[in-house]
């Protein structure tokens, strides 16, 4: 697949700090946008317009590479996992992200002495705000969604909710814990308060973790396999691969029921021991004014 996009690129020396594409596109052609005349946003940056044509399989080779495969996850022209990010953070900076703009790190303290600057952090990857507001969805703190987060209309991430670069939801749902990069969720679904999702990979690099359709995290819980449509994980129940469960009254380990739809995850209320229980229906409902 090919991306193409027409930025405006923040250059510090000769380093590309970051770019912003207003308008990437899946095709081999950019649309061709006139950016007005950018003042300079620090004594140590000056700006320059970019386009380039990059092809999705191949691995990111520059700073201008990478940052239209974040734009293009957040633009939804591409879901998580479609995408090559081999090596991305190789070729992006740290860079700090300030009132006034990107700036190199060594360049902050110079630029305190030009009057009142606040540092809003130092990362590779900027908050998605900055460069992509997607359509129909609420952000309630927007430090908390990196650039490369794929939010689908009507997603919903509240305060303490957190969504990593090529990762996201698929459909309407609730954030309110932690999504991880590589890490998708279905429609319907809702990441309890508190609730974390493990990275790309779980189970000896086996398994892609995923959450399907209308399935539930309930608060301060934690999942390291996939789950698959209508399941629920109980509150505070940290499930891993290896985690050992009574299933129709055998031990096995939670990564042979990865994927599986249609199971309850919890503990029993007494002996404390880890149990998986068939569901019939509906895992949940989402209150669809909060998705609205």
């Amino acid at each position: 697949m090919m991306i193409s996009g027409v930025g405006l690129a923040h250059i510090a020396g000769e380093q590309v700090l970051d770019v912003w594409y207003p308008r990437p596109t899946a095709s081999s052609h950019p649309v061709r946008i006139a950016f007005p005349e950018q003042p300079a946003p620090s004594g140590s940056v000056h700006t320059a317009q970019v386009a380039l044509t990059i092809d999705t399989e191949a691995a990111p080779t520059t700073t201008e590479d990478a940052y239209l495969r974040l734009h293009a996850l957040s633009h939804r022209l591409v879901r998580p996992n479609e995408i090559n990010l081999d090596g991305i953070f190789a070729v992006l900076p740290n860079v700090a992200w300030t009132s006034r703009g990107p700036l190199r790190p060594e360049d902050v303290e110079a630029e305190r002495f030009r009057g009142p600057l606040t540092v809003f952090g130092v990362d590779k990857f900027p908050r998605m705000v900055d460069y992509v507001i997607p359509d129909g969805v609420r952000i309630a703190d927007a430090d908390r969604v990196r650039l490369g987060a794929h939010l689908a209309h009507g997603t919903t991430v509240m305060h303490e909710g957190f969504v990593n670069f090529n990762a996201g939801t698929l459909g309407t749902s609730m954030v309110e814990g932690r999504i991880s990069q590589g890490v998708t969720v279905g429609n319907g679904s809702d990441i309890g308060g508190g609730a974390s999702i493990m990275g790309t990979l779980s189970g000896g690099g086996k398994e892609r973790i995923s959450i399907g359709e209308r399935s539930l995290l309930g608060a301060n819980s934690g999942l390291g396999i996939a789950l698959g449509d209508d399941c629920v994980v109980e509150a505070g129940l940290y499930l891993t691969a290896g985690t050992k469960l009574t299933w129709e009254s055998a031990v096995i380990s939670a990564r042979d029921l990865s994927g599986a739809s249609g199971i309850l995850f919890r503990r029993h209320s007494q002996t404390g021991a880890v149990q998986a229980i068939r569901r019939t229906g509906v895992g949940i409902e989402l209150n669809s004014a909060l998705h609205a």
